[in-house]
């Protein structure tokens, strides 16, 4: 009786055991998701829209900052919005009061300035990366090795009587060169002429244009004798479908790359680009924690999507502004 009564002890107090056990392991199981987190906490307390617009060129950058953003990990409340009117489009938006943010290829101009003075519009502005503005090819274009600065202007200043491959050089065919460019409303044109041409705006009309680089690359990738010029990220995301040329300053031709953009060496095609924020609208804690992420995290991917990152130091004065 006694060894009976021994054995059942031993048989309840394992039984018990595994239950106590079992408990455990599932209290261990749900307490982290019984606890919200600092981070989930903030990100449930920021909301609202973020109207961002403008430059093709700066898109892909605001679009992926934007995207990271707005993850559940971090602010799924925040709807940001990134639309492509180009440079000067994004300007005549921004200045208007109808944006919080503006993309830009180029820094904002005198005229816009005091557009966005008569509507009571002040801002900041922040530099955001490198850009080297690329000339392409289509890739069944064999011959181009290289372009001088005098053989750009040559084929896109006012009045060009280029029309073939063999006005260019004698060597080349005798076809006519298919012309694509941005808009006149896109920074990426003021800044072409400026630094081909020698003259903003200056440029030959007879061209494919459009304030869309996606367009642009359709164009080039779908006829052997293209030419054209847009932001070089684009050429990364389509690297198959276009052929980079080098630029030949007087130095020597130079491709774009993230090392000769940074360096300054692809000459005279580097330029930084901007965002512009609405000093009204950085009041909003949406608006001035996406700039804030924008100049911090946000940098790393400019270049995931083919730009080149600025100094440390430029997006260290930058967030200074910003506090």
């Amino acid at each position: 009786m006694n060894r009976f009564k021994i054995a059942i002890i031993f048989i309840l107090a394992g039984v018990l055991g595994v239950f106590l056990a079992g408990c455990v392991d599932r209290s261990a199981e749900v307490q982290p998701t019984s606890a919200p987190t600092v981070q989930s906490t903030v990100s449930s307390q920021l909301s609202g829209t973020i109207k961002a617009d403008g430059s093709s060129t700066v898109f892909p950058i605001s679009e992926a900052v934007g995207e990271e953003f707005t993850k559940p990990t971090l602010y799924p409340n925040v709807k940001v919005t990134v639309g492509i009117s180009g440079t000067g489009g994004g300007f005549k938006k921004f200045c208007a009061g109808e944006t919080d943010i503006s993309d830009a290829s180029r820094p904002i101009k005198d005229s816009e300035k005091e557009l966005c003075a008569r509507n009571g519009i002040t801002y900041e502005e922040f530099k955001v990366a490198f850009d080297g503005l690329s000339v392409m090819v289509n890739p069944r274009n064999t011959w181009v090795d290289y372009l001088t600065v005098d053989e750009l202007k040559k084929i896109w200043e006012p009045g060009s009587t280029v029309k073939t491959w063999k006005d260019v050089r004698s060597e080349w065919p005798d076809e006519k060169i298919i012309l694509v460019g941005a808009d006149t409303d896109s920074g990426t044109f003021d800044y072409f002429t400026e630094a081909i041409v020698g003259k903003e705006k200056s440029s030959r009309s007879d061209y494919t244009a459009s304030a869309d680089d996606n367009i642009l690359v359709r164009a080039i990738a779908g006829e052997k004798n293209a030419l054209g010029y847009f932001g070089y990220a684009y050429y990364i995301e389509n690297t198959d479908k276009m052929k980079l040329v080098a630029i030949d300053d007087g130095k020597g031709p130079v491709l774009p790359s993230e090392q000769t953009i940074n360096d300054g060496t692809y000459n005279p095609l580097s330029r930084p680009l901007f965002i512009y924020a609405n000093k009204e609208s950085l009041k909003r804690p949406e608006v001035k924690e996406f700039v804030r992420y924008y100049l911090t995290e946000g940098k790393e991917l400019v270049p995931q999507v083919g730009y080149v990152k600025m100094p440390d130091s430029v997006y260290e004065e930058g967030l200074n502004r910003l506090e």
